[in-house]
């Protein structure tokens, strides 16, 4: 079992208010707003999940990144790398891998999640070690095989109110109407992920756009008729249920480019002939293209900035993304988001949420920018910072400059699926810590924290994505 005080600050007269404001929201549902979880899991009723590794191991990148930078190859995980090396295909061996090196994510987030899901989900208190390796993976796999055991029955067990998901510009969506035609009444919605077909200089942005004009029945030869099947099919994502798109770009810089510069970088990237620079200049215009969008259709804008993906081009090119080598990168706002601002900034039906993973840029920038623009709010502590130190210096830099309700709460942002009531509560706990500090020191008065920390718990995601329709009353804010 979890410790009641576990997290929470060491202060006796502290730590007793922050117990309080925890156990205040500790029963409020979890919102998921974004994420990354295969819909697939809930498309099926009766899904279950193979094993320990492909639960816990394979679809995370924190868990693999830390293996990785103690040389353990990445076929030794199960991960096919195409390297001529043969994959271990055994979950066992896999599992104590994983076992023998649990040490190295002593004091991370990632080892506190897993801690956590073990004790929380499968009553197992125990410390995993390469001794009890085995008797821990069989513990897991015997309630993986129980009946009950699916992604559906824990989306209850969890308490979540509403996930979703992070959906190709071009997917037709088909797990999500399997699991809207079900009788099932959990909420799982699609995300407008724009990456694929803004990215114009990577290697299959052609196939990607033949994919959209595929989905949409449109005829894309042209960026007027590329523009078209994109609001066509960002249309159809909100009949789906979304709420929001989302896109990752390493710079936040937005141009104003005029219909005919676009049409000829459109058709430089159909040739495949864009250089770096035009195509910097493509994706800077689609900004403010998707900004507009958004002020039309409604759909909030999400704008991850400061990733430099696959920086393991090797890894990339033989096995694919998402295996952990991304790094953050320095990053402005500012400037860069002033010609998308201009248009948009104070525009009633716009809204944009920014994530960084520099975070240089919460006072200096983002918590100033959200402070001022009406449409403008600040993401949580994103990927590298979701951790409590993180968190920490989010609430210090971010929300002492811009205010509490210039963000959006929490979003738990990841494709373990098992992590997700860890990765809140962590945020919930780190939460009642900031607040309670601010009441011992008698900057807020006790009758208003109770409702800020309802607010940092699920009740700005909720307002933020649009998502007040799923929330219970009690968990809303004004």
């Amino acid at each position: 079992m979890i410790d009641q005080n576990q997290y929470l600050v060491s202060d006796p007269a502290q730590r007793q208010v922050a117990r309080n404001l925890y156990e205040s929201t500790r029963n409020l549902p979890l919102v998921c707003p974004h994420g990354h979880v295969d819909p697939h899991l809930f498309a099926d009723q009766n899904y279950h999940f193979t094993d320990p590794v492909g639960l816990l191991i394979k679809p995370d990148h924190y868990v693999l990144r830390i293996l990785h930078s103690q040389g353990i190859a990445y076929e030794n995980l199960g991960i096919s790398v195409q390297n001529g090396k043969p994959v271990e295909e055994d979950p066992r061996k896999i599992w104590q891998i994983f076992a023998e090196h649990f040490y190295c994510y002593n004091a991370t987030p990632t080892g506190l999640w897993i801690r956590d899901e073990l004790a929380d989900v499968f009553d197992i208190d125990e410390k995993l070690t390469a001794k009890n390796a085995q008797a821990i993976y069989e513990a897991i796999q015997k309630r993986l095989d129980t009946p009950d055991f699916t992604p559906r029955k824990l989306y209850q067990q969890f308490n979540i109110a509403v996930l979703c998901t992070t959906d190709s510009a071009s997917d037709e969506l088909q797990e999500h109407q399997n699991i809207a035609s079900s009788d099932w009444h959990g909420h799982i919605l699609p995300t407008f992920r724009a990456d694929t077909i803004v990215h114009i200089d990577q290697t299959n942005w052609v196939e990607e756009i033949a994919a959209l004009s595929k989905a949409t029945s449109i005829q894309i030869n042209h960026f007027s008729t590329f523009l078209q099947a994109i609001e066509s099919h960002r249309s159809y994502f909100k009949q789906m249920g979304a709420t929001a798109t989302d896109l990752a770009v390493v710079s936040a810089m937005s141009e104003s480019v005029t219909p005919n510069k676009m049409e000829k970088l459109f058709q430089k990237g159909l040739q495949k002939q864009i250089s770096e620079k035009e195509a910097a200049q493509f994706v800077a215009g689609m900004l403010v293209e998707l900004a507009r969008m958004s002020a039309e259709d409604g759909l909030v804008m999400q704008l991850h900035v400061g990733s430099y993906r696959n920086h393991d081009e090797a890894l990339f090119e033989t096995a694919g993304p998402n295996l952990g080598a991304d790094f953050p990168v320095p990053v402005t706002f500012t400037r860069p988001l002033q010609p998308l601002l201009d248009r948009f900034g104070n525009h009633p039906n716009f809204h944009m949420i920014l994530f960084t993973l520099d975070e240089n840029t919460y006072a200096r920038e983002l918590a100033p920018l959200a402070s001022y623009y009406p449409s403008v709010k600040l993401g949580p502590p994103w990927w590298f910072h979701d951790n409590l130190n993180g968190m920490q210096r989010f609430f210090e830099q971010a929300i002492d400059s811009g205010g509490l309700y210039s963000t959006v709460g929490f979003n738990d942002d990841t494709r373990a699926f098992l992590s997700i009531p860890a990765r809140h509560d962590v945020w919930r706990r780190a939460s009642a810590n900031w607040l309670a500090n601010l009441v011992v020191r008698y900057i807020v008065e006790e009758e208003s924290v109770f409702e800020m920390m309802k607010a940092l718990a699920c009740g700005l995601a909720f307002k933020a994505y649009n998502l007040e329709q799923y929330a219970p009353v009690e968990a809303r804010i004004i």
